[in-house]
């Protein structure tokens, strides 16, 4: 009868990591001045991963170091292992924690009236906020940098679990001599020839939502300036380059002498969200969610702090 094949060495998460750093600098040099190695203890590291792996999985050439093909084939693997491996340790050391909360939220949201429920509910408790980039919420609580968010949708929600706080009417931003300026109300076929600033990579329904793209027509949005972060927007429609279609919330909070907003009917409004990991059991999570859903009921009217 023949031998059972042996079991795959187990991979050591070090070693892995040290090959990560230098497939993604394509030199040993860099990634051991990254990784506080040596150029030879570093090469000792590949090897011995390469030896636990069974393949070659970089290669020296005079112009730097390029992944083999079996090297090609382990580093999104490897990148994958090394993520969720950070997830399982931060999902322990939360679970010893269960008096620890980090809740995000985004621009132009305010949780103070949340978290100061949770802290005389939960004296004891060590709650820390962060802010998020618009982007963030998700990849934020999957990473475990946060336990939850407070943001407006649309985003990605799959992994998650999404309580709706309220709803949000969106307005339209332009600078203050702008024609639409002054009238009470404007629709989509008031802008139909405005356009509105572009970001890299949207998210289909975050496009769709905030460009107004496409119109009910079925006709494009203007394509105006692409932007890389939110401050900009406010300069491009200050200087007459496009108009921002804005949550009201956002529309109240310390606008600029030279912006104004006016009332955008005929659109659906934004929700404002909690949203948090499906399937966590936090105690803490649960009570914020509480929290949250009696203190945060609509937008807030006054300025943030300095």
């Amino acid at each position: 009868m023949p031998d059972a094949p042996r079991p795959p060495e187990d991979l050591d998460l070090r070693l892995v990591r040290a090959f990560t750093v230098v497939a993604g600098h394509r030199h040993f040099g860099r990634a051991a001045a990254d990784l506080h190695l040596t150029q030879s203890s570093l090469s000792r590291q590949i090897g011995r991963l390469e030896q636990q792996v069974g393949a070659r999985l970089l290669d020296r050439t005079p112009q730097g170091t390029r992944l083999t093909e079996a090297g090609e084939v382990f580093l999104p693997l490897a990148t994958s292992l090394l993520r969720t491996a950070g997830q399982a340790t931060a999902s322990a050391r939360a679970a010893a924690r269960p008096t620890r909360i980090v809740v995000g939220y985004i621009c132009n949201l305010t949780l103070a009236p949340a978290v100061r429920d949770l802290r005389r509910r939960h004296p004891d408790a060590e709650v820390r906020i962060l802010h998020l980039g618009w982007r963030e919420p998700r990849a934020a609580l999957l990473d475990h940098r946060v336990d939850a968010v407070l943001a407006r949708l649309p985003f990605p929600t799959d992994g998650l679990h999404v309580t709706v706080l309220y709803d949000e009417p969106r307005a339209l931003l332009v600078r203050a001599d702008h024609h639409l300026a002054g009238k009470e109300a404007v629709t989509l076929d008031d802008i139909a020839g405005e356009p509105i600033p572009r970001v890299p990579d949207p998210d289909p329904d975050w496009n769709a939502f905030w460009r107004a793209d496409p119109r009910p027509d079925g006709s494009a949005a203007p394509d105006g300036p692409l932007i890389e972060e939110s401050e900009d927007k406010l300069e491009l429609v200050a200087g007459g380059q496009a108009v921002l279609i804005v949550p009201v919330g956002a529309a109240v909070r310390g606008l600029r002498s030279d912006l104004t907003t006016v009332p955008l009917e005929g659109v659906a409004p934004s929700q404002v969200v909690l949203a948090t990991r499906a399937g966590d059991r936090s105690r803490l999570v649960a009570a914020f969610r509480r929290s949250a859903e009696a203190h945060l009921t609509g937008p807030a009217t006054t300025p943030p702090d300095p």
